[in-house]
């Protein structure tokens, strides 16, 4: 297991990694946001969806996700189908000038980290790559919890638990 000092620091690099971010968003185009780049790279990567998977992935909450998808649905980049499984259920699928809106922005977005990592090596882009997509995995909301699970520390205030209801009557 690393030492502290090597959290402490991946924390602050993390932290930095904003910069990447925003350089990523400024280079959008005008017409499509983060959210809506969002729903489409992630309906490229993983295909057609429900919504609620959707929200899953992007770790957002459904409002937020049903805002980002009417964005998309109205430039015509998605369909929204009945789900034949549960028809109160959408099926979110990128239509043909959705699947260019990602060809664009992979493009985009590649073209973007080939200049500024120009001078690394593709061993070094590889290796930054495995362990971005293991950190991402570590953080998993949908993986099954790890043993050894990060615990509270303790205070020396304890939490009591509330008493219980014996009887009917209002308390």
């Amino acid at each position: 297991m690393a030492g502290q000092a090597h959290y402490e620091e991946l924390v602050r690099q993390l932290s930095a990694l904003g910069a990447v971010k925003r350089e990523l968003t400024r280079m959008l185009p005008h017409e499509c946001p983060g959210g809506s780049a969002g729903v489409l790279t992630l309906l490229g990567r993983h295909g057609e969806m429900r919504m609620s998977r959707l929200a899953e992935l992007l770790a957002v909450d459904m409002s937020v996700t049903s805002r980002h998808v009417a964005h998309v649905a109205e430039r015509g980049w998605i369909e929204r189908l009945p789900d034949p499984l549960d028809k109160r259920s959408r099926i979110l699928r990128p239509t043909p000038e959705g699947r260019a809106v990602i060809a664009e922005l992979d493009r985009r977005s590649s073209r973007l980290m080939a200049d500024r990592l120009s001078d690394w090596s593709d061993d070094e882009v590889g290796q930054l790559a495995r362990l971005l997509g293991r950190l991402r995995d570590s953080f998993d909301a949908t993986a099954p919890p790890r043993t050894g699970a990060v615990q509270q520390p303790r205070t020396a205030v304890q939490q009591v638990p509330a008493p219980t209801r014996t009887t009917g009557t209002p308390a």
